[in-house]
């Protein structure tokens, strides 16, 4: 394997970051045609391992690949240059969307459009779910895990962390584990307390600015942020999950059919989905006091999101032939991987019943939602069903399908 020089770097994940539409899975893909198959940076192998870790790690699974593949390459410098470029061009253009969208956002023409837009959204997750219940359903302890985490979230409220924690332990005590690979498990030479003093002092800086000009608004964002890259293992869409519950139903922050519209505009850019978090600050900060207050919440959520990326990777990068051998950590860590599926069908059940219904209810006794099925919309449901089929029988991409169901929706209502 030949190492890159910087410059190579630079312009190979320059690249990826550009064309990273899709979601975790396609940028996954594009990642390993790039790294391993074209370049030959990283062996298969690596990559795998690389792979799984970062799947294991509490936050967006495809920025910490990127970040660690450039640490591989070239230490802390190559994991910020393939982290950094991997981000930005979605960091950019979210911006301008999320102000174009605040202020035209409830003109009747933009909301038909986004009628089609939420319908496709219903599709991604449920085709989201498929996808990880596959690798992740497979024995019977597996689904039961899947099954209760659906039940406690859904039916019952309890805390996301709470589900976390609880499926960890289950994990390490009940499940099977497998044999430790056989591998090299002798760490590279690193200094962790040096990494997370550097690094921790790093992700709460805006956390101390905001004490000290004391701007409540701006702290609860930094804060709640925080707390989801620490808490959200299992990718994007557990934490999509985690977030609708706290930002809609918790603080208020911003309304259901708001964030839908923010997933559904966060899949047509480049870059990791969790670029979402920065439109939804964005959307609060618009709502609390207009575009100022936008920009700086976006500003406060991105930095929170993503600079803990490069703390667990160059924390735990070092360390991942260690963390393979252990078979109770990867037995604890498959349980909260299970538990995940049923987090996912908990955000897909949701999503449904708020598109799909004019009104919704609360079952009695708990805070679960009901549909009113009278309040049936025939239209989203035929938006939904023209997405299922663009989507999964003609196999079309995500950005394509947004944009054929945002003219759907426009056409639907100009008839």
């Amino acid at each position: 394997m030949t190492a890159p020089t910087p410059i190579q770097l630079c312009r190979v994940f320059a690249r990826i970051g550009v064309l990273s539409f899709g979601g975790p899975a396609a940028q996954i893909a594009l990642m390993h045609r790039t790294l391993v198959e074209e370049n030959k940076w990283l062996s298969e192998d690596v990559f795998l391992r690389a792979l799984s870790l970062c799947m294991l790690l509490p936050g967006p699974e495809a920025m910490q690949l990127a970040t660690y593949a450039g640490w591989r390459l070239h230490g802390v410098r190559g994991g910020l240059i393939a982290g950094l470029l991997f981000v930005l061009p979605g960091a950019v253009v979210i911006p301008a969307l999320a102000l174009i969208y605040a202020t035209f956002g409830q003109v009747p023409l933009v909301q038909a459009a986004f009628t089609g837009v939420k319908a496709a959204v219903i599709v991604i997750v449920l085709q989201a779910l498929v996808k990880v219940s596959d690798k992740a359903l497979t024995s019977k302890g597996a689904w039961a895990l899947a099954g209760a985490a659906f039940v406690s979230l859904y039916f019952l409220s309890v805390p996301y962390p709470i589900i976390i924690a609880s499926a960890a332990t289950v994990g390490a005590v009940a499940m099977k584990t497998t044999e430790p690979q056989v591998i090299d498990a002798k760490p590279k030479a690193t200094n962790p307390i040096s990494t997370l003093l550097i690094w921790g002092v790093l992700w709460s800086c805006p956390i101390i600015l905001l004490t000290l000009i004391d701007h409540t608004f701006l702290m609860q964002i930094a804060l709640f942020f925080s707390k989801l890259a620490i808490v959200t293992f299992g990718g994007a869409y557990a934490v999509l999950a985690y977030m609708t519950q706290t930002v809609v139903a918790d603080y208020g922050w911003i309304t259901t059919g708001q964030m839908m519209d923010a997933l559904g505009l966060a899949e047509t850019t480049p870059g990791p989905l969790i670029l979402v978090t920065q439109f939804v600050a964005m959307i609060a900060g618009f709502n609390e006091s207009g575009p100022l207050l936008a920009l700086a919440a976006g500003a406060v959520a991105l930095w929170v999101t993503f600079t803990p990326c490069f703390l667990w990777i160059f924390l735990a990068g070092p360390y991942l032939d260690v963390i393979a051998n252990r078979p109770r950590v990867s037995a604890a860590l498959r349980a909260i991987t299970a538990a995940v599926v049923g987090v996912i069908l908990n955000l897909a059940v949701w999503f449904s019943i708020h598109v799909l219904f004019a009104q919704v209810t609360t079952l009695p006794g708990l805070q679960a939602p009901a549909p009113v099925l009278t309040s049936l919309d025939f239209k989203a449901l035929g938006l939904t069903v023209l997405a299922a089929v663009i989507l999964l029988l003609l196999k079309r991409g995500i950005a394509e399908t947004l944009g054929i169901l945002a003219l759907a929706g426009l056409g639907l209502s100009l008839l």
